[in-house]
């Protein structure tokens, strides 16, 4: 596979698109990026600063990309912030419910886009990049791009087995997170010109990850 292989993938929360990605950079020998673990770092940062995450004007004059430190390790995923693993904080509650707002300000995308795509840019081996706008803004130019999706339910109904929360109020989580990234001003949720749309809603991980690791391998030429 050349070195310069780019799997873009996009999707909703609850696709299944981070299990996918992991997996398939693992089988193919790709580094791996959650784009998403980035902006909950970034909220974390803010939060831990005591910054108020709905105040954009202070987010964005406080953003810092030099403090997030993502794993690219598809075996050993994570994410630091100035050092500190908070590989574990960034996924509480309370980050999640201040994420959003702080992955809409156009200050915050626009550092943390021009950090992806160095790291995309600088793999080595070829990488696996998934996240909200991959495929769309980050890296448009990518030879294998995709778009992850799943009905409301389904997506749901994995979270809450994640998350042991109850199903209908993650349905309303959901659902909220879709609104929040589909319709902000920076960088929405869609589905790329370009991007071939997988829908998960029947299909097991492993056959998701089989149709995924065959697109890949198709673009080797």
């Amino acid at each position: 596979m050349p070195n310069s292989l780019i799997i873009a993938i996009d999707g909703p929360s609850g696709s299944g698109k981070s299990s996918v990605s992991r997996a398939v950079a693992t089988e193919l020998g790709l580094d791996y990026l959650d784009t998403g673990s980035m902006y909950r770092a970034m909220t974390w940062f803010m939060q831990n600063l005591g910054i108020d995450t709905s105040d954009t004007e202070l987010v964005a004059k406080s953003a810092k990309a030099e403090v997030i430190q993502p794993s690219i390790d598809p075996s050993e995923p994570g994410i630091r912030v100035s050092g500190k693993d908070v590989s574990v904080e960034i996924r509480g509650p309370v980050v999640t419910k201040g994420v959003s707002a702080v992955s809409a300000v156009p200050a915050v995308r626009e550092l943390m886009v021009n950090l992806q795509r160095e790291i995309a840019s600088s793999s080595q081996s070829g990488i696996v990049v998934e996240g909200r706008d991959i495929c769309s803004v980050v890296l448009p130019e990518a030879p294998v791009k995709l778009f992850i999706t799943a009905d409301p339910e389904a997506r749901a109904n994995r979270r809450a087995k994640e998350t042991g929360e109850d199903v209908t109020a993650t349905i309303d989580d959901l659902a909220k997170r879709d609104l929040a990234d589909s319709t902000r001003t920076a960088s929405p949720l869609e589905i790329a010109q370009g991007a071939r749309v997988i829908d998960t809603t029947y299909l097991e991980l492993s056959e998701v990850i089989a149709q995924v690791v065959d697109i890949a391998r198709a673009a080797r030429g």
